[in-house]
């Protein structure tokens, strides 16, 4: 990694580790250790947000541009060199997070048992930068945290298709995100490094169908760029056969306010409204939500929607 790179990531809270990957406390880390509020993800699935450890293997390697992501764009690497080894990743990342959350410790607002868990990960969101498929040992990287008993959520663009293919073990649960209902529309929002990629997109929704594990497509929602057009989505979303779909509200935070303005995030109403056209459409059904996320999870059996402990129950990392 870059050293000016590696300067402007920690000056945001980044902990950077090794060459390529890092780890960052999120926002809902702190809600929960100072307020006991959870993020929509503890709600819907059943995750701790207190104990999950958000990192990424590829902090500086992605695929796309997006104009509504939050993050730090000043690169445009599309492989790693030389790969770190995956034990040593979770490691350090988890000795990272631990850092991080040190100042939670003597805050009187901080329960000091919750305080002691978050050090002690049992969920990884591999989702904070990045493009995780670009990192060839992701599935060793899975398998680990999955022999330490920690569930997984892998987050991916679906532009590694052959990458998505050949994923062993498979994360807990798998997103794809799904951003344009359209190749015109894809183009000019999430601004695709490499070529064919609305084609290598739809490669990777067609794959998912086949994966055995749990399955999400999340559609990014922002204000006059994608909204609407929810056949198209649906005719999408049905390539993949998803067991969730989320609708999830664009939020006007980090560097997407360079590129967008407070007029790009969508309401709560707004995101509901297209949940619900979108859900008539495939025969799914709104089955939780999170208006002060701007997301809800459409699917068609709520007994099926939270994962406690999945790990023990076989679900996922098969």
């Amino acid at each position: 990694m870059r050293d000016d790179m590696k300067r402007i990531l920690e000056k945001q809270h980044y902990f950077i580790v090794g060459e390529h990957s890092g780890v960052k406390l999120c926002h809902w880390m702190g809600e929960k250790l100072l307020r006991q509020r959870s993020c929509y993800k503890e709600r819907f699935y059943g995750i701790q947000s207190h104990r999950c450890l958000q990192m990424t293997p590829t902090v500086s390697q992605c695929t796309q541009i997006c104009l509504f992501c939050w993050r730090f764009q000043g690169f445009n690497e599309l492989a790693i060199e030389n790969e770190d080894d995956p034990i040593e990743i979770l490691d350090r990342c988890i000795e990272g997070q631990r850092k991080l959350i040190t100042g939670y410790k003597g805050d009187e607002r901080t329960e000091r048992k919750m305080w002691e868990e978050a050090c002690e990960p049992n969920q990884v969101a591999i989702s904070l930068s990045g493009e995780p498929t670009l990192y060839s040992r992701l599935g060793e990287f899975i398998a680990e945290c999955h022999s330490r008993n920690m569930t997984t959520f892998v987050v991916s663009n679906g532009l590694q298709p052959e990458a998505l293919e050949n994923l062993d073990p498979l994360p807990t649960q798998l997103y794809i995100t799904v951003a344009a209902p359209n190749n015109e529309i894809y183009k000019k929002l999430c601004v695709p490094l490499v070529k064919d990629g609305w084609g290598r997109l739809k490669k990777s929704l067609e794959i998912m169908a086949s994966l055995d594990t749990r399955t999400v497509i999340r559609h990014t929602l922002v204000e006059d760029w994608n909204i609407g057009w929810e056949k198209e989505y649906a005719h999408l979303d049905k390539l993949a056969n998803p067991l969730f779909i989320e609708p999830k509200g664009y939020v006007f935070v980090g560097y997407s306010r360079e590129r967008m303005t407070m007029k790009n995030m969508p309401s709560y109403e707004r995101v509901k409204e297209f949940g619900q056209k979108l859900g008539a459409e495939m025969g799914y059904d709104i089955l939780d939500e999170a208006p002060e996320s701007r997301v809800l999870v459409l699917g068609k059996d709520r007994a099926n929607l939270r994962i406690d402990n999945g790990i023990d129950e076989g679900i996922g990392g098969k």
